[in-house]
C-alpha cells in the first residue's frame, strides 16, 4: 500500500520509508537520541501532476507545550535551500492544535499540502525539522531527519 506506513516507537538511528513509488521516495530518522512515540501518514506518495498531499502526523510529545519554536532546514543536493523558523505556540492566543497539550497526551493533526505551489526538481533533499519547547533552542523535544528522492522532474 504505497503512500502509507505507520510508523511507532522507532529506535533512534533506524532509517524508516514514509512512501516509495516510481517518482518518489521519503523516508526518516530521528536527530535526537531519544524514543518517540510517532506515527506519520502521507497520501498520495506522488509528485506528478503536482497533487495535495495529505499529511498525518500522529505524535506524543515528551513535555508540555506551552512553548513550541520549529526550525525547519533544506538542502537540495548538498546546497542549502531553506532556513525557517517560527513560534508556533507562544500561550498566548495560540492558532495550533498542537498548542497546550500536555505531556503523553497524543497530539493527532492532519492538514494538506497544496503540490501546486511547490515545484520539486528531480534530486536529493535533506530535510531538518527541529522542535523546541523554548525560545532559546536548549529543549529540543523533537528532531527529524527527512531524506526525499525526487526520480523524475514533475513536469
Amino acid at each position: 500500500m504505497f503512500g502509507l506506513l505507520f510508523l511507532i516507537l522507532f529506535t533512534p538511528g533506524v532509517s524508516e520509508f514514509l512512501c516509495m513509488s516510481s517518482d518518489l521516495e521519503l523516508s526518516y530518522t530521528f536527530c535526537d537520541s531519544m524514543a518517540h512515540d510517532f506515527m506519520f501518514n502521507l497520501t498520495p506518495c506522488s509528485i506528478m501532476n503536482k497533487p495535495i498531499w495529505n499529511l498525518a502526523p500522529t505524535w506524543i510529545p515528551r513535555s508540555d507545550i506551552t512553548f513550541l519554536k520549529v526550525i525547519f532546514r533544506v538542502w537540495y543536493n548538498g546546497a542549502k535551500a531553506l532556513h525557517w523558523k517560527e513560534v508556533l505556540c507562544s500561550g498566548v492566543d495560540d492558532e495550533y492544535s498542537v498548542c497546550g497539550r500536555l505531556k503523553g497526551e497524543t497530539v493527532a493533526t492532519a492538514f494538506d499540502i497544496k503540490g501546486a505551489r511547490i515545484s520539486f526538481p528531480k534530486g536529493n533533499y535533506d530535510i531538518v525539522l527541529q522542535g523546541f519547547s523554548d525560545d532559546s533552542e536548549n529543549n529540543m523535544i523533537m528532531c527529524l531527519n527527512l531524506t526525499m528522492i525526487v526520480k523524475q522532474d514533475p513536469f
